[in-house]
C-alpha cells in the first residue's frame, strides 16, 4: 500500500458509520484523501463513528440508505469520486433470522443500487465491494476456501452476501468492464478491534460483560473461525483499490484477506485467553437451543499474498491486546481519535518494517 497515493484522492465509502468503515475512514483521512461517507446513523451506542471523531475531516457525511435508489446515485454524483468503497450491510448471522427481508434488501439490493449508481458515475475508476468470508457455501471442511469456491450460506446473512457476491460479477461483465470501471469483491475474516459493540459478536460480548461485571456467556465454544485485527483487511482492501485504479482490469476479480492460518483459532481459545489477560473475568456455555451457524471457516490468502503483496502482521495474540488496550483507553477517557490513528501508524510502521 502507498500511502501517497491516496492525497487528494476523491473517496466515497458506505457503511461510514460502522465499525469498519470508521477506521477505514480514519486512515483514509490520515493519508490525505477526500472522504464522502453515505450511511445510516451509527448502529449502536456508544460507536466508532461517534467516539473517534470520524465526521471530523469528512468531505461530506451523507445519511442516507443503500436501498434509496435515488439518494445514493445523487449523493455519488454530487461527490464525483474516484474510488469506491462499499461497507454498508446488514453484518449480524442472527439478526438475519429475525429479518431476512430486511438483509436480502439492504445486502443485495443495495449492491444493486451502489453499481447502478457507479455506473452512471464516469468519475470512478475503482470499486471494492466488501463482503464477507461467509459468501462460501460451506462444507465444514478442514482446508481454507479459495476465491473459485462456490458461493453459497446456510442463513439469510450468508446467502445474501454470496448473492451480492454474484450482482458484483455480473454487473463487472455486463456493464463495468466496458465502461473503463475496475470492480472487485473483498472478503474478510472475523475482524476484531477496539469500537466495536455491535451484538452478538464475541468480543464485544466478552467487553460488555467485563465492563458490567458479569460472567461471559457464549454459545459456540467450538466454533473456528479466521479472527483478524480490523487494520488487516483494511490494507488489503486500499492495496486493491490502488491496483484497480492504476493497473486496472487484471485485479477486478474477488479476493480473500484472511489471517495466517495458525490464527484460525476456536471460540474457546480466544476467550481463555482474553480471561488470561484481564482478572477476574470467566465465562460460561449458554446450554439453551441456538440457529444454525458455520462451526468451521477458514480462508485462503494465497492470491493477495502472492499478487497483492499483502500479508498479515498482526498475529492473534498481539490483535486481541490492540484490542483490550484500544477498550481500556476508552474506559479512562483518553483522546481516541489520536489512540485510534496511533494504532493506525503502529500497524504501518510494522509493515514497513517487515
Amino acid at each position: 500500500m502507498n500511502p501517497s497515493f491516496w492525497q487528494g484522492k476523491r473517496v466515497f465509502v458506505t457503511g461510514h458509520t460502522g465499525f469498519k468503515g470508521g477506521w477505514l475512514c480514519l486512515w483514509l483521512q490520515a493519508m490525505g484523501a477526500k472522504v464522502y461517507g453515505f450511511a445510516l446513523e451509527a448502529p449502536t451506542n456508544p460507536n466508532l463513528y461517534g467516539v473517534a471523531q470520524v465526521a471530523e475531516s469528512l468531505a461530506a457525511n451523507i445519511c442516507a440508505d443503500v436501498r434509496d435508489a435515488g439518494a445514493f446515485t445523487q449523493a455519488m454524483q454530487a461527490a464525483q469520486p474516484d474510488v469506491v468503497f462499499h461497507l454498508a450491510a446488514q453484518s449480524l448471522v442472527r439478526y438475519s433470522y429475525t429479518a431476512p427481508v430486511e438483509t436480502y434488501a439492504v445486502n443485495v439490493m443495495g449492491t444493486v443500487n451502489l453499481l447502478e449508481a457507479v455506473r452512471q458515475t464516469t468519475s470512478v475508476k475503482a470499486v471494492v465491494n466488501v463482503t464477507t468470508d461467509k459468501c462460501y457455501e460451506n462444507h465444514e471442511w478442514v482446508w481454507p476456501y479459495r476465491e473459485n469456491e462456490a458461493m453459497g450460506g446456510f442463513d439469510p446473512y450468508s446467502s445474501s452476501k454470496g448473492c451480492s457476491e454474484l450482482v458484483t460479477a455480473a454487473y463487472r461483465r455486463s456493464f463495468l468492464d466496458a465502461a473503463g470501471t475496475n470492480v472487485a469483491s473483498a472478503r474478510a475474516g472475523n475482524v476484531v478491534g477496539g469500537g466495536d459493540w455491535a451484538a452478538d459478536r464475541l468480543i464485544p460480548d466478552f467487553l460488555r460483560a467485563l465492563d458490567a461485571e458479569k460472567t461471559l456467556t457464549i454459545r459456540s465454544p467450538q466454533a473456528t473461525r479466521p479472527w483478524q485485527h480490523v487494520l488487516e483487511p483494511l490494507s488489503g482492501y486500499l492495496a486493491l483499490a490502488e491496483k484497480l485504479y492504476t493497473e486496472g482490469h487484471g485485479f477486478a476479480e474477488a479476493w480473500n484477506f484472511g489471517p495466517d492460518e495458525n490464527d484460525a483459532r476456536p471460540v474457546r481459545w480466544i476467550v481463555d485467553y482474553l480471561c488470561s489477560q484481564v482478572p477476574g473475568a470467566d465465562w460460561q456455555q449458554d446450554a439453551s437451543p441456538q440457529p444454525h451457524e458455520a462451526n468451521y471457516l477458514k480462508l485462503d490468502s494465497s492470491k493477495a499474498k502472492t499478487l497483492l503483496g499483502w500479508r498479515p502482521r498482526w498475529n492473534l495474540k498481539t490483535t486481541l491486546n490492540k484490542t483490550l488496550a484500544w477498550h481500556q483507553s476508552w474506559r479512562q477517557g483518553m483522546n481516541m481519535r489520536d489512540f485510534s490513528l496511533q494504532q493506525i501508524r503502529e500497524y504501518e510502521a510494522e509493515a514497513r518494517d517487515a
